[in-house]
This record gives C-alpha cells, structure tokens and sequence, in this order.
C-alpha cells in the first residue's frame, strides 16, 4: 500500500552558492476502493476516467483497488486498506467505528432505498407471502438490497426468511428471472441498469425506507487539508459537464459535501442485529 503522508523531498541545492534552495513536495498517493456492486469491469471503466481527472485537479495519484466481491471490501476497509472509498451508507458507520473514516462527498439528488422483486409471472404480491421463503440478496451487508431488506422483513413485518448469498446485484435479479430464488433483494438503480429483457422478467413488490446515498469516505491519516482539496476538487469536476457524465455513471447525479452525523443516525435502525461481522 502507499503511503498515505506527504513524502518530502529534500531541498535541492543549486551548483552556484548565491542559489537558493527550492523545497519540492512529491504528490500524494492514494488506494481506492469501491464497493463491488458491479462487475470489475463496469467498475474499472467508470472510476478509472474519474480518478484521472481528480488526479489532473490535485497532482496526486489514485490506484483503483478492486475486490472480488462485497465480503472481502469490507475487510479490506475494517483493515484500513483504503485511503479513500466508496461505500454504502451502513458501512460507512462501520468504517468509522472501525477505522475512523468520514464521509467527505455524496450524491445530493437521491435517496438510497432497497427494493424486493419476484418474477413479473409469479403470483406473490405481498411481502407476507415470503414467509419461511428462500431469498436471494447480493451479499449479508449490501445495505439496501439486503441488510435494511432483511431488517425490515424480520422487525416491521415479523418474517423469518432464508437467505441466499450470490454475490451481485446482476446475480440477484437472474435468480429470480431464472425461478432459481422465489425473491430478490436489490435497489432500483442497479435493476435500471440491467437489459430491458431482464428487466422484463420481473416485478417490484416492496421498498424499504429511504437513507442517505452511499458516500465517498476518507481515511483519517489523510489530513483535514488533504481531504478538502481531494472533496473539493470532485465537486469541481462534477460542476463540469463531462466530469458530471462521469458521476453519473457511479451513480451520483449531483454530488455534495457529506456529513457523518447523517451516517451515524442509521444506528437507530437495528441494522446491526442484522449485520454479518467478518
């Protein structure tokens, strides 16, 4: 991993003894990572174009980091692996808890919400008819598809269902398509971005309530000043018309400055009776 702090270079002395010597500050280096929501490819070509761009506007560096799927993120970010990160909003209370991380910048258009699909054919129309079923969910943790879903189900609606991890969103929704899963867990922005003929196949038949979208969040070694110019300079990208087709493509329409105290209001929700600790 990078190191995280400001390397100093040295001062650089002149041949002529009337010179005088000039301090030159190396670039900063930053690990990111992102939560695999999408496949690594999806991933890779729309935070690669962004991190080029943040990089022009700060001079520093930005590796991509990518994990193979949501478990091992949120080891990596309990670890401290990451300088900077994408997150979803539960996770972002965990990554403060674990390793002081805040968030720094979000999506200020959209609420973030999970929603529950069957097939378009099938008969269920109420969540209470899930009752004891086998449903499919991306991973234990992925916030509104799966850890607010289950919650819900077991706290508001007094459901015992059985859970069945297949790692993406993608996943999900050809499980239910398929008749391998009676049910799915995901949100509404992951299923928009599927084939109109998947899409086709299925139906929405619940939604849960409305949190914050998911944040970037930045790992506390990086100083107050760090984290501004890094924040900033995404807003300036995203005031930009080919910087904000570039948010778009993460999701994030309209991107702000981020509060933890918003994050750390989900703390009330009973989310972590639900939460698989790694």
């Amino acid at each position: 991993m990078f190191d995280r702090l400001t390397n100093l270079a040295g001062l650089i002395a002149f041949a002529t003894p009337l010179s005088l010597s000039v301090p030159v500050i190396a670039a900063d280096n930053y690990i990111v990572g992102v939560v695999p929501q999408f496949a690594t490819q999806i991933i890779s070509s729309t935070w690669e174009p962004l991190l080029e761009e943040l990089a022009a506007k700060t001079g520093d560096t930005f590796e991509l980091v990518i994990e193979t799927d949501i478990t091992q993120f949120e080891v990596a970010f309990e670890r401290g692996d990451y300088d900077i990160a994408y997150m979803n909003p539960w996770h972002a209370v965990i990554a403060f808890e674990t390793q002081g991380y805040v968030p720094i910048v979000k999506d200020g258009a959209n609420s973030l919400k999970g929603i529950l699909i069957v097939k378009a054919d099938s008969e269920i129309s109420e969540v209470s008819q899930l009752d004891n079923a086998e449903i499919a969910f991306p991973s234990p943790n992925a916030l509104s598809a799966s850890l607010l879903m289950r919650t819900e189900l077991a706290t508001l609606h007094g459901l015992t269902v059985t859970p069945l991890y297949v790692r993406t969103h993608p996943s999900v929704y050809l499980n239910v398509a398929l008749g391998k899963s009676l049910a799915g867990g995901g949100v509404l922005r992951t299923l928009r971005a599927q084939p109109q003929s998947l899409q086709d196949q299925v139906k929405i038949i619940y939604e849960t309530r409305e949190v914050s979208p998911h944040p970037i969040v930045a790992h506390p070694s990086i100083s107050l000043e760090a984290r501004l110019k890094i924040a900033n300079a995404l807003l300036e990208i995203a005031a930009e018309p080919e910087g904000a087709a570039l948010f778009a493509g993460i999701p994030m329409q309209q991107p702000t400055s981020a509060k933890l105290e918003e994050y750390l209001a989900l703390r009330d929700w009973r989310l972590r009776e639900f939460y698989v600790a790694n």
